[in-house]
């Protein structure tokens, strides 16, 4: 969820607002309270008021705000985005300002880690990192539509065919809800739909994905070469579109087998972010 307003505090809605409290609770480790401005107002406990040094543990906090917290800092917020298994947060303030809280896995438990990029580099990652293969077998549902579909061999996938409402293989939940979707095209492709005008409605349908890519069976440089004539056009599109639907990516990745590589690791990392923290 995106730009949701902050929960109550003194009776009045706060929104866009990052707390730091001191934490009531004289029997918690984590001595300090956060509260974001995202999903009616996420609350953390933490051991740290900021990830300084090393990425700082936070757990989430069960009862309501309380009442009694001590406010030691209330900072407006530029951005504060869900982004997979991460939330990056953006303070309007001049250094100490930004920062992001993934959700993972520590010892086989879900944890939160805060942390800014001076404390990731410093960080071990080793078991932090979200890894989309240990989501184990990947389910692919393969749109119907779909001619000489990739098959991913060597991989543990298992496919079906359906119609898709967007792109070309998707992930879906048990409610047959779409998660993510890749779009696939071969140069020729891209550039007809370029031409007349699909490309943006479907775009259009895959901005309505939680996670969504285009691939490209080429080298980026390969459309100036194919139509040299078109060449300025065909590029200028496709920025543009790129531009207005920025949240999802076209790839270039060279070849169909590069591609079908990319598909892999994209759906499996999308599958592996809801498994982690459930539909986003």
């Amino acid at each position: 969820m995106v730009g949701a307003p902050c929960a109550v505090r003194d009776d009045r809605l706060v929104d866009d607002v990052f707390v730091v409290a001191r934490n009531p609770d004289p029997g918690s480790r984590l001595p300090y309270l956060l509260r974001l401005p995202i999903d009616g107002g996420l609350a953390l406990k933490a051991r740290e008021d900021w990830p300084r040094s090393s990425r700082v543990y936070c757990y989430p906090l069960e009862i309501g705000w309380p009442d009694d917290a001590e406010v030691l800092e209330e900072v407006a917020v530029r951005s504060c985005r869900r982004r997979g298994a991460a939330i990056d947060l953006v303070l309007s303030r001049g250094r100490l300002n930004r920062s992001q809280f993934v959700f993972t896995e520590a010892r086989g438990r879900a944890a939160i880690f805060w942390q800014t990029q001076s404390a990731a580099r410093l960080a071990n990652p080793g078991g932090r990192v979200p890894r989309g293969r240990a989501v184990g077998e990947l389910a692919v549902v393969v749109d119907s539509r779909e001619r000489y579909p990739y098959r991913f061999i060597g991989r543990s996938v298992t496919t079906s065919r359906a119609a898709l409402a967007a792109g070309d293989y998707g992930i879906v939940d048990g409610e047959g809800r779409l998660l993510a979707s890749a779009e696939r095209k071969t140069l020729e492709n891209l550039a007809s739909s370029l031409s007349d005008g699909t490309l943006a409605f479907q775009l259009q349908r895959l901005s309505e994905v939680p996670s969504a890519c285009v691939l490209v069976e080429a080298n980026y440089p390969d459309l100036f070469r194919l139509h040299a004539s078109r060449a300025s056009w065909l590029a200028d599109m496709l920025a543009r579109l790129q531009v207005r639907y920025r949240d999802i990516p076209v790839v270039f990745a060279a070849s169909r087998r590069f591609a079908e590589e990319y598909a892999y690791r994209f759906l499996a990392a999308a599958a592996g972010d809801d498994l982690r923290t459930g539909e986003q």
